[in-house]
């Protein structure tokens, strides 16, 4: 009988290793499925630190998309209003709207920097201090129509990562 108590214990942990073996693996595949078909790249994203009493900001990036997608949206749990935006001059006069979409075509890098495209944080619900990081979300959608997210820890500062300037064209940006 003791034998028989041995083996089933044996074979008990045999089959929970295999198991959970087999789910490390399955896991391991999933994620690395995941990163193969990850939509968009994301590479020097940054948020610009605000002060006391500031209600919006912008965050930049540069995107890439592998097989091409749209941007279709963005959230952050420390903003009221998430927008994707676009500068551009008219004329003589910088104008700033919201784009409900924004094309990212297959293989080419599209910037978000002060003065053009930007993640628009407005309504802040505290200041965004230099050293912290703010978590921003990006909504995808691919050329069959599905849709991803991306959850971003986003850096704050007051310059883009590598120290370069940022410019001063978000500096007087108020809503």
């Amino acid at each position: 009988m003791q034998q028989l108590s041995t083996t089933l214990r044996l074979g008990t942990f045999a089959h929970v290793r295999n198991t959970a073996l087999g789910l490390a693996l399955a896991g391991a595949a999933a994620a690395s499925a995941l990163a193969q078909t990850a939509p968009v790249k994301i590479e020097g994203a940054w948020a610009r630190a605000t002060v006391q009493g500031q209600k919006g900001t912008g965050a930049f990036m540069k995107l890439t998309a592998p097989e091409g997608a749209k941007l279709v949206g963005a959230s952050s749990p420390a903003a009221g209003v998430t927008e994707v935006h676009e500068m551009k001059m008219e004329g003589d006069v910088m104008k700033m709207r919201a784009v409900p979409a924004l094309d990212l075509p297959a293989g080419k890098t599209v910037e978000f920097k002060p003065g053009g495209y930007h993640v628009m944080l407005l309504d802040l619900k505290a200041p965004l201090a230099k050293g912290t990081t703010v978590p921003v979300t990006l909504v995808f959608q691919d050329a069959k129509g599905a849709e991803s997210r991306l959850n971003l820890s986003v850096p704050v500062g007051t310059t883009p990562p590598g120290g370069a300037t940022a410019g001063s064209m978000m500096d007087g940006h108020k809503h």
